[in-house]
């Protein structure tokens, strides 16, 4: 996303199956970074709703249901920057 947004330079985007996996992805996202001593900024969602999105400042991490993941299409959105996968 370097040069493409102003917000962050990397976004990732990742499935859960249901929102205990949600939850535990996440958790377990802030757990292994926090290890490496990059913190959290800030994280919103619930497991419950679909989205749980963790702000690292230089990358931002949306973990989506499937259903949502479909519903709100980042990848178009973010259509011409390079993908890493």
């Amino acid at each position: 996303m370097r040069g493409l947004s102003s917000v962050a330079d990397f976004y990732l985007v990742a499935t859960g199956l249901n929102p205990p996996h949600l939850k535990a992805l996440a958790d377990e996202l802030e757990k292994a970074l926090a290890r490496v001593g990059i913190r959290c900024f800030r994280r919103a969602g619930t497991p419950e709703s679909g989205w749980v999105v963790a702000d690292y400042l230089d990358a931002v991490v949306h973990i989506f249901s499937s259903n949502a993941r479909v519903y709100y299409a980042l990848e178009r959105l973010w259509s011409d920057a390079p993908r890493m996968e």
